[in-house]
């Protein structure tokens, strides 16, 4: 594993009415491109990408290691999920198709066990969510002419195929976004969300037990084989926001915000993102009274504290995912191992 310390590149941010915020970019050491972030806390935060390649700091992102998990080369991390500083799932693709493992490890990255793996024609894999440290779920994209869903109830031991029956009938076309693996999102009870793509209409997928049985809400964000949803969050289990747009078109200005505040069952499309453009990764954080709503892309960042409807721009340096432990700061990861450090401003 190597270890590097971080670059000291503080960016400072000035808006009307708020305190300034600053950005912080780390050096991960690797350059390697990432598709899932998670902090555990707000010293412990882990990092997923390509060819096998998984980063962690435990000091907050004063230093960060990389390594590869081995015989997992072939495969992209797209999501991950931190536990603590000792545990963590991740999830891979292989973006050929037919072939996704979710990895644990119990020692912080030394040794990870395959704690599942699937090698079916069509299988490709989106994201992964967990409500404790025992309850998951991840899905994939349709496989055989259904969605194909997956949860374990025992920290990853086993896992559960959810009947094909059971969740919606997937549109001609219909698929995830393995762009940040913040296409799904849980919250507590159960509950469950996931946002598509790729047919001729977004969607949203909800379930409010575990996993089990499922139903669907059309939304009127634009959707087509490279456009629809990217990115969901909840800030709780009725107020919650997707984010999305065409990855063809990176810096198109369109509608590309969805609020809800029914729990999912209807969403609006209420704004722009700033900056304008496709956003892959989203990621709600409360500090004080405030939630603030972060979400990234290509074309930068930005963040919202009135869940959408409004954005303050916070860079134009690209970022593929987001997330954050509650209290912050926000973590953002991307191309070129790039990873960086958000904390948003007092209020």
């Amino acid at each position: 594993m190597l270890k590097i310390p971080v670059l000291l590149i503080t960016i400072l941010l000035h808006s009307a009415g708020i305190a300034s915020a600053q950005w912080l970019l780390q050096n991960s050491g690797t350059d390697a491109e990432f598709r899932g972030i998670s902090a555990a806390s707000d010293s412990v935060v882990w990092a997923a990408g390509r060819n096998g390649t998984f980063a962690r700091t435990v000091d907050g992102g004063a230093t960060w290691r990389a390594d590869t998990v081995p015989g997992a080369t072939s495969l992209f991390f797209i999501d991950v999920h931190a536990v603590s500083d000792s545990v963590a799932y991740l999830l891979g693709t292989s973006f050929d198709g037919g072939l996704a493992r979710i990895y644990k490890t119990r020692d912080g990255g030394a040794r990870w066990t395959e704690v599942y793996s699937n090698g079916a024609p069509g299988v490709f894999f989106d994201g992964l969510a967990f409500w404790d440290s025992e309850r998951g779920i991840a899905f994939s994209d349709p496989v055989d002419g259904a969605f194909l869903i997956i949860s374990t109830a025992n920290g990853g031991a086993t896992w559960e195929t959810v009947p094909p029956e059971n969740a919606p009938q997937p549109l001609s076309g219909e698929a995830g976004f393995a762009a940040s693996g913040t296409a799904i999102t849980v919250a507590p009870g159960g509950r469950v969300w996931i946002g598509t793509g790729g047919a001729g209409s977004a969607r949203v997928l909800m379930s409010n037990d575990w996993g089990q049985t499922w139903t669907a809400a059309t939304t009127s964000l634009p959707a087509s084989e490279s456009a629809g949803i990217f990115g969901i969050a909840f800030r709780d289990p009725q107020v919650g926001v997707a984010v999305g747009g065409d990855y063809q078109a990176p810096n198109d200005s369109s509608l590309n915000v969805l609020q809800t505040i029914d729990g999912g069952q209807t969403w609006t499309l209420v704004s722009r993102s700033l900056p304008y453009g496709v956003r892959y990764g989203v990621a709600y954080v409360r500090v004080g009274e405030t939630w603030f709503l972060v979400a990234v892309g290509p074309s930068g960042w930005g963040y919202s504290t009135d869940d959408g409807a409004t954005w303050r721009y916070i860079d134009s340096l690209g970022y593929n995912t987001a997330g954050a432990a509650p209290g912050g700061p926000v973590w953002a990861a991307g191309v070129d191992g790039r990873i960086a450090k958000f904390r948003p401003p007092a209020r």
